[in-house]
């Protein structure tokens, strides 16, 4: 797909907002592509809540909506949105289990919450039923359905989150929020108003460090789950989630270093690689 090419609504809203995974799928069967887009962009359009709204009840409102709307994106009268009609069509083409939509849906509605996780295990949790839980959607999409697909989604996508909500401390403290283990910062010394000041403070780097392990550990139990070749596409990001704890590493797990916060050049051709290769 060239920058040329006419993009549909859903795949503009994920170049211009989740870019990487927007990378992941032009690697995805033609076929599928598209459906892709449209169950991304739904993901967008729910992460997104919590940051848009200025009361819980607000973004309640707009969670239930979507809540409300999942009859109508598997009866195949959706409401009518520029993301719940394609994905209306992904659902019905691909069957894509419903309970998957609603974990997500509750997860999202919990990021209203404002306290931050207690401990990394409850991070843990939190990034399973949001990211783990998009990529087994992602990789129904691409008919894997087998236990390994699915063990490998909900560790590459832990992983995936970890790596993400690590990388986006620098943004949540401008919003005065913290998405880091709380047991973690207590043990590492850290003052969440130190880092809602904007001061930087060091002592993230060892809540960050921790976290990245934990990273790793995911990748590693992803990647021996050995998934199906057609698994694959879903599963790019997590060759993404490897090269950003290698930046951290290489940072000394300093999320405020500008090298950290900016993507990496070669995306593309990594991912491609890891696709000739059926790996991630």
């Amino acid at each position: 797909m060239s920058d040329t090419d006419q993009l549909s609504f859903c795949a503009e809203q994920i170049r211009a907002n989740d870019h990487d995974r927007f990378l992941t799928c032009l690697f995805a069967p033609s076929g599928a592509r598209e459906d892709l887009f449209a169950l991304y962009a739904f993901n967008l359009e729910i992460a997104k809540v919590a940051e848009v709204v200025t009361e819980p009840m607000a973004g309640q409102i707009r969670i239930q909506w979507w809540r409300e709307g999942l009859d109508g994106l598997y009866s195949g009268e959706p409401r009518k949105h520029q993301v719940a009609v394609p994905l209306s069509a992904a659902v019905r083409r691909h069957a894509l289990t419903r309970d998957l939509f609603e974990r997500l849906l509750d997860a999202r509605e919990r990021d209203l919450d404002t306290d931050p996780p207690a401990t990394l295990e409850e991070l843990e949790g939190y990034a399973t039923d949001t990211s783990g839980t998009l990529v087994e959607l992602a990789c129904e999409v691409l008919g894997a359905r087998d236990d390994a697909s699915r063990t490998a989604a909900r560790h590459a996508g832990i992983a995936h989150a970890l790596v993400g909500l690590a990388r986006a401390v620098p943004f949540h403290a401008t919003q005065r929020r913290m998405m880091l283990p709380g047991n973690l910062a207590w043990t590492h010394g850290l003052d969440p108003h130190d880092l809602f000041e904007l001061r930087q403070p060091q002592e993230v780097r060892p809540v960050v460090r921790d976290m990245a392990e934990r990273a790793g550990d995911h990748l590693a139990k992803a990647k021996a789950a050995k998934p199906p070749r057609a698994a694959v596409p879903a599963l790019l990001p997590a060759t993404l989630t490897r090269r950003y704890l290698r930046l951290l590493a290489a940072h000394d797990h300093d999320v405020f270093a500008p090298k950290v916060q900016t993507p990496p050049p070669g995306r593309p051709w990594r991912l491609l690689w890891a696709s000739v290769r059926g790996r991630f």
